[in-house]
């Protein structure tokens, strides 16, 4: 399946995140500008395809976590985070040592940025839109 199909293909893992947060927005940006392999598809948690794949999942969205979906497993909040990191190689791939800490002490981090994102970096009226040259790595092109 082609990613422009608004599906992943299995070689490449699925960020999910809020496509209105200006720190979600950044660190996708953060991932693009690392991921030289183009490991890495990207779709809005408001968009169709994001809730058709968390659907696949038995999961309903919430747009405090960001989603990774690496083949048939879906990870959430301090682990999707620390997962992409260790996907995109040295020295990224260092922080992936924090996956040794429970994850319930991890997540608690996460969600005390996660309560405050909009208020500490803003959000948009709407979801932003990739730019040209990005625009190839993003399932939901066409979702409003």
């Amino acid at each position: 399946m082609t990613p422009s199909a608004g599906r992943p293909d299995n070689a490449h893992a699925v960020m999910l995140y809020d496509g209105v947060c200006n720190l979600c927005n950044g660190s996708v940006a953060f991932v693009l500008k690392r991921d030289r392999s183009h490991l890495f598809r990207f779709a809005s948690l408001q968009s169709d395809v994001a809730h058709h794949m968390l659907d696949h999942f038995g999961i309903v969205a919430q747009l405090d976590t960001i989603y990774l979906i690496e083949g048939n497993r879906v990870y959430d909040r301090s682990s999707a985070a620390l997962r992409m990191l260790q996907r995109l190689g040295f020295p990224w791939a260092g922080m992936a040592l924090f996956l040794l800490v429970p994850k319930p002490l991890r997540d608690a981090g996460y969600n005390f940025i996660g309560r405050r994102r909009y208020r500490w970096f803003g959000h948009a009226d709407h979801c932003q839109r990739p730019t040209p040259d990005v625009r190839k790595y993003f399932l939901d092109q066409g979702d409003d």
